[in-house]
């Protein structure tokens, strides 16, 4: 199985109690992929991973593999700022059942890239699964260079990609100019897929595929294709509900989005708190494009 193209970084849905609804978690992952989502990420930080239990976490892979199936590809991040406990996170992944595995930098320890490398080679060496960095010195602080990220891949086969969230077209630039044959590049950034597929990146990893996952294909095929204004116009009209989306830490916006759109996504967990009024004004126009899209 592949990684996939149109990757969503699926947020979790919680009850009132704020337990993990695992039927509605089941239920979106459907949803999406009939919407043309390749890919999942599980309890990433759309998902709100960093507040999940290991059984919380064990207990979604699970249910979202059985649901969606060879469908698609069902991606548990298990990354922590904790050596130890990403590897035993990622050999519990595995038994749950994913398909493959997304870690992202230490946070907050600011590591060196040296310790970098050892992080993730450790990771790398408690499964077979393909491993998918994650890079996004925004949350965490510490930007893995090009050069680590390659290096890691060097010297492990089963780090098979990078979600890059630098936000920095040129350290996208020089991965995609260096990387060995077979090694997946993501956009992390949603506003950023085109200029990176015109870099020769392969795919999303996004937030706003919850909702525009159809769009974000179309701009997928048409660039591939060489219509190249189609996708540029594509990519222009899916602007404003991105800039919404992000206007706020994620994924308060894209949360209350699709508690909107007819799921029962619940809150956010703290230290996430509710969506601010005036934003929720600002964005619900934006959301009647897909208000059709829902289920009864």
């Amino acid at each position: 199985m592949t990684l996939g193209t149109i990757v969503t970084a699926m947020v979790t849905p919680f009850n009132e109690d704020g337990s993990v609804n695992i039927d509605e978690a089941c239920r979106l992952a459907q949803w999406l992929v009939e919407r043309g989502n390749d890919g999942l990420v599980v309890a990433g930080s759309t998902g709100e991973g960093q507040t999940l239990d290991s059984n919380e976490r064990n207990d979604l892979v699970r249910a979202v593999k059985r649901a969606v199936g060879g469908r698609a590809c069902v991606i548990a991040n298990t990354g922590t700022n904790d050596t130890r406990s990403s590897v035993q996170q990622t050999r519990e992944a595995h038994e749950a059942g994913a398909d493959a595995i997304l870690a992202v930098v230490p946070y907050y320890n600011k590591p060196t890239q040296s310790g970098m490398l050892k992080h993730f080679g450790a990771i790398a060496q408690a499964t077979p699964l393909p491993v998918v960095v994650y890079n996004i010195p925004g949350r965490s602080v510490a930007n893995m260079l090009p050069e680590t990220l390659l290096e890691l891949a060097r010297r492990h086969a089963t780090i098979a990609g990078v979600k890059e969230s630098s936000g920095d077209l040129r350290q996208i630039g020089l991965i995609l100019r260096d990387r060995a044959p077979g090694f997946t590049v993501f956009a992390g950034d949603d506003h950023l897929f085109l200029p990176s597929l015109a870099m020769g990146a392969d795919g999303l990893v996004g937030v706003a595929t919850h909702l525009c996952s159809r769009e974000f294909r179309a701009m997928f095929d048409a660039y591939r294709a060489g219509k190249v204004a189609e996708a540029a116009a594509i990519h222009r009209a899916t602007l404003g509900l991105i800039e919404g989306i992000f206007t706020t830490t994620n994924p308060i916006p894209i949360k209350w989005a699709m508690n909107e759109i007819g799921f029962k996504a619940g809150a956010c967990r703290l230290p996430l708190d509710e969506m601010p009024p005036a934003l929720a004004a600002q964005l619900r126009p934006l959301l009647v494009p897909y208000l059709d899209r829902a289920l009864a």
